[in-house]
């Protein structure tokens, strides 16, 4: 797709991978909010049938680059992090799956980033923080509100107000990661995972996605009022007529989808 300064997007057959690559720390500042931005558009646009959305480095970033917040006002502070709600909206609302790839030390913007996402992945050496406080903030990206729909809302209050950093295997115990593997071994299988999603049943992910976010809204019974119309559908796809004529002919597990 494109490389632009510090962000870099690349399609590998149904997948797309967004790489953010800006030495050393991957500090988030206006660059780095603008290309995101853009790139998050730019997939959008393209379609793919997943995204894996990667750091480059030591960490997947160190947090923010705090020069940003020297000349900001209240009127212009709450502009920003009211665009910085586009980004974080804007990659719920992708259609497809979105895993988010923590392979070290990922704080404040990216781990907002990441409760955005899907599904988040990490190394076992991986840790998270939500650490604002150390400026005088609070996590304005969504961070608060998305750990607390996932971990609940004192462990939320916890990780924010205590500004302590937390490793992979809390997290996953907090239920905010799904899976964590070795360190030595987490770039191949991160893709792998995400490769796997991607050449998935694309329309059924799309479905799963907004049954999921009416129970979030509304609870089960909203997520029952639209699940009639949603899976009804799907057997309008090809991928759903393929994988059943599949099914009868070979058994389970030799079905291939398109994302139709």
């Amino acid at each position: 797709m494109s490389a632009q300064g510090p962000w870099r997007l690349e399609q590998e057959g149904p997948l797309a991978v967004l790489t953010i690559d800006k030495p050393p720390l991957n500090l988030f500042d206006q660059e780095v909010f603008d290309g995101v931005l853009a790139a998050v558009a730019q997939v959008r646009e393209a379609s793919p049938r997943a995204l894996l959305i990667r750091g480059e480095g030591k960490v997947w970033t160190g947090g923010v680059d705090v020069n940003m917040f020297a000349s900001l006002t209240p009127e212009t502070g709450a502009a920003v992090w009211r665009r910085g709600f586009e980004l974080i909206q804007g990659v719920e609302e992708l259609p497809f799956p979105v895993v988010f790839a923590a392979h070290a030390l990922t704080l404040t913007w990216g781990f907002e980033l990441a409760l955005a996402c899907d599904l988040v992945v990490a190394a076992e050496g991986a840790k998270f923080g939500l650490v604002e406080i150390v400026v005088g903030l609070t996590p304005s990206m969504g961070g608060p509100q998305r750990l607390a729909e996932k971990a609940g809302p004192n462990r939320a209050k916890d990780l924010v107000m205590s500004g302590q950093l937390f490793d992979a295997a809390t997290m996953r115990e907090w239920g905010v990661v799904t899976r964590v593997w070795p360190d030595e071994e987490f770039e191949g299988k991160a893709r792998r995972f995400a490769e796997r999603l991607a050449n998935g049943p694309t329309v059924a992910h799309a479905a799963t996605k907004q049954i999921v976010k009416a129970q979030k809204e509304g609870g089960a019974r909203a997520a029952d009022a639209i699940v009639p119309e949603l899976a009804g559908n799907l057997f309008g796809t090809e991928d759903l007529q393929g994988a059943v004529a599949s099914f009868l002919e070979k058994g389970p597990g030799h079905a291939t989808y398109e994302g139709r």
